[in-house]
């Protein structure tokens, strides 16, 4: 596999976190994706996480292998602010013309099934549902390359499903944002999802940012993103984002991947207090050069 041109785009993320209580709480115990790793297609400069109140935080790599952020507060607290401050660059994407015209057949050799197998299975809100594997195989009746088949998935999704923003939840699963045919970016990848994984092609849950730069309309800048990624021979994990309807190139900052939104969310947490919970979220993409 050829090595990917060493220069591209840097930027600059800041996602704060805030929760506010209006009673004391305690015994709070959180797990974060803020911090990326190195990608095929992006270098990470710099990172920092910062918890208030102060506490240990634990760094780790979890099963997919992302960056892992864990941290308890025994103590009573009103307020908790969590806040990651990230550089990465961006190498221009690339795909071969080897990899575009590969065919599912080709992924029976060597270390692929091993890499795939968990991105072909069922997983808490992507399931086998006999209707999306018959809206799969409409879709990719008379494609053979892999590559096409995903570009027309990702096509249906963007045109048949509308993007609203609190028609759904976190915790929305693949079949009821299937039939609603609206959502988030988090359901339109779990819709993508599922119809790949119901034909055979393996795809993964990605979460991170996207830069939306001066002449862009890409729906979900300047806040947590997701996308689908769909694996090929000789170049390994490529995004497709149903919700622009284009392939994740050097404006997507990739934080972490999984099987679904349950793998990578950014922030999860519980803590012990009947305090009244209130959340805000700040997202800031800023492009370097």
């Amino acid at each position: 596999m050829a090595p990917p041109p060493q220069s591209g785009p840097v930027f600059k993320v800041l996602h704060r976190t805030v929760f506010e209580y209006d009673a004391p709480v305690r015994d709070s115990m959180n797990t974060l994706h803020l911090e990326p790793r190195t990608f095929p297609f992006q270098r990470t400069l710099s990172a920092v996480v910062r918890v208030l109140p102060a506490t240990r935080v634990r760094r780790f790599n979890d099963l997919f292998e992302n960056v892992t952020h864990h941290f308890e507060i025994a103590s009573e607290h009103r307020k908790l602010e969590i806040e990651s401050r990230i550089r990465i660059q961006n190498l221009p994407l690339a795909v071969p013309d080897a990899s575009r015209a590969a065919m599912l057949h080709e992924y029976r050799g060597g270390d692929i099934p091993e890499r795939t197998w968990a991105y072909l299975q069922e997983s808490r809100f992507v399931s086998r549902h006999p209707q999306i594997w018959r809206q799969a195989l409409d879709l990719t009746n008379g494609i053979d390359p892999v590559y096409e088949q995903a570009l027309a998935i990702m096509r249906w999704v963007h045109r048949e499903f509308r993007y609203e923003a609190g028609s759904t939840s976190v915790n929305t699963h693949l079949e009821e944002a299937f039939r609603l045919r609206r959502g988030v970016c988090q359901d339109f990848t779990h819709v993508m999802l599922g119809l790949c994984r119901a034909v055979g092609i393996p795809a993964r849950y990605a979460s991170g940012y996207l830069y939306n730069g001066p002449r862009d309309h890409l729906v979900g800048a300047q806040a947590s993103h997701a996308w689908p990624e769909v694996f090929f021979p000789g170049v390994g994990w490529i995004g497709f984002d149903p919700t622009n309807d284009t392939l994740a190139d050097e404006r997507y900052i990739k934080i972490a991947v999984g099987r679904d939104y349950d793998d990578v969310a950014p922030v999860r947490g519980t803590y012990h207090g009947r305090g009244h919970c209130k959340m805000s979220v700040t997202v800031e993409v800023e492009k370097m050069e």
